[in-house]
């Protein structure tokens, strides 16, 4: 069903404010590179306008904190279904770039800058080679969406082909435009990643090990989550939600992104936010921001759901202080706190850390 909103003056007789239109799509698509956070907190923007080399312009390209692409599509007034059409042609030229011809995006979109030092400093984690541009998603945004676009991005959403669409009103009141922005589907529910494999990139069954990215930087410490035994993320619901899909008697492997593997650990409980979490110390239970104090495990948006820090506790099966970890050519690498990778490099990856960390 389309998505309309409505927002009215507060007062003793309250008033609706009159729809407004912008004036272009490219002054649309000027307010979000001035304010990416229009369309996400969880993305930076590395293209504009970039050619297909088949006729098309995408409008933005952006990456995602697990360094997958976001391909962008903007529309001012209402989407016909062309639209989805021509957003999944887009998606086959995005699906092949190479990391070199995401870093020349990003050299014509930001000149003299160094993708990855923005990403590290945008997202705190390290940009692994490996893990650029392993899927994508389509984000179309639009003022209106017709019932045949939303029949067809439903479809493919269903079948796990990571598509939304960002619906947005504008409203005037008095001299000023106001704008207001809500997704088709849920962005915590929705696919956020396309599930083909790559060209070249065959995918399994998946082996039930599951990886963590264990981001060693301001807002965690390793050597604590080594004693205490917990993984953990926060700092926004995409770095969070994937810790849900941990449940007790689970097995993760944790990488420290720059670093490499340094451990394994039985998980024995759920995902709990950092103000409910609580850690043993000499035999007695205190909450967990009380006794953690080498990093600052988003202690300033505790009491945000979204944005909190999210923990899950473990038994440590085996584990390595930082300056040992384990960093191979050929293990796998990925930016999402916690994933299920369907790869043969990741059977290979499980296969030889059992090795080296003599688990069986």
């Amino acid at each position: 069903m389309p998505i309309r909103t409505q927002i009215w003056t507060v007062g003793a007789q309250p008033a609706p404010l009159k729809n407004a239109v912008l004036a272009s799509e490219q002054f649309l698509e000027d307010m979000i590179v001035s304010a990416p956070a229009l369309l996400s907190e969880d993305w930076l923007l590395i293209g504009r306008q970039e050619s297909t080399g088949q006729g098309g312009r995408i409008d933005l390209l952006a990456l995602a904190p697990d360094a997958s692409l976001v391909l962008i599509e903007l529309k001012r007034e209402r989407t016909p279904r062309e639209v989805v059409a021509q957003a999944l042609d887009y998606a086959v030229w995005v699906e092949r770039l190479q990391a070199n011809e995401i870093e020349a995006i990003y050299q014509r979109f930001k000149p003299g800058a160094d993708l990855a030092a923005d990403f590290q400093a945008r997202f705190g984690t390290p940009l692994e080679a490996e893990a650029l541009n392993q899927s994508h998603q389509i984000v179309i945004v639009a003022a209106e969406l017709d019932a045949s676009s939303e029949r067809i991005v439903g479809y493919l959403s269903e079948r796990d082909i990571a598509i939304n669409v960002l619906c947005f009103q504008v409203f005037q009141l008095g001299e000023q435009q106001l704008i207001s922005r809500a997704w088709l589907l849920d962005p915590t529910e929705a696919p956020q990643a396309s599930s083909a494999s790559k060209p070249g990139m065959p995918a399994e069954p998946w082996n039930g090990e599951f990886y963590c990215s264990f981001g060693d930087a301001e807002h965690r410490n390793w050597a604590e989550a080594q004693q205490y035994g917990f993984v953990c993320g926060g700092g926004g619901s995409w770095y969070s939600n994937s810790l849900k899909m941990l449940a007790p008697g689970d097995r993760v492997w944790v990488n420290v992104p720059g670093a490499g593997y340094v451990g394994v650990a039985k998980v024995t409980g759920h995902a709990t936010p950092a103000g409910d979490f609580c850690l043993q110390q000499n035999g007695e239970e205190f909450p967990a921001l009380d006794v953690l104090s080498a990093a600052r495990y988003h202690r300033d948006q505790v009491d945000d759901p979204e944005r909190c820090e999210y923990f899950v506790p473990v038994q440590w099966l085996y584990s390595l202080p930082l300056n040992e970890a384990v960093k191979e050519v050929g293990l796998f690498g990925n930016q999402n706190t916690i994933c299920r990778p369907t790869t043969p490099k990741w059977r290979w990856t499980v296969e030889r850390l059992k090795e080296r960390f003599g688990i069986h």
